[in-house]
């Protein structure tokens, strides 16, 4: 949470809404802030943290824990219309990295800005070639996408 809090400005820019869910209590997420995230980012976490203590929203994202009773760490991206375009699910050992999301964010909304009309290959970049779905693209991509440069 303080990697992306370090970077939220990129997340607005973007027009990001972020919000934290764990099945910690409200109680439990300010002590967090006050004596752990606070000392990590120079202004704390600036986006709500919402207290999930049944795990009835992690069980809707798939993410509770029933034996643990806590939500496992994930994110996801979802669309303006709701709808999940994206999900990462990491247990604690093992971070994400910032600069990922970023990418997929932007790719995500470079899709939807073209309606469908460009895809974005893997790697993919801002002002990197994308993709043209249709027939004439079939047995073809070879021609426009080469991850090797």
């Amino acid at each position: 949470m303080s990697a992306v809090a370090g970077k939220f400005d990129q997340l607005k820019e973007l027009g990001v809404e972020v919000l934290s869910i764990s099945t910690d209590s409200q109680f439990v997420h300010k002590i967090w802030e006050e004596e752990e995230l606070s000392k990590m980012t120079k202004d704390g976490i600036p986006w709500p943290m919402v207290a999930d203590g049944a795990g009835n929203l992690g069980r809707v994202y798939g993410v509770y824990d029933e034996a643990n009773g806590v939500n496992i760490r994930g994110r996801f991206l979802i669309d303006p219309d709701g709808v999940i375009q994206a999900m990462e699910v990491l247990t604690p050992p093992v971070g994400r990295k910032f600069e990922e999301t970023i990418r997929q964010i932007q790719a995500f909304q470079h899709v939807r800005n073209t309606k469908g009309a460009e895809a974005c290959p893997a790697g993919w970049e801002p002002g990197k070639p994308t993709l043209k779905p249709g027939p004439d693209l079939v047995g073809k991509v070879w021609k426009v996408w080469q991850p090797e440069k």
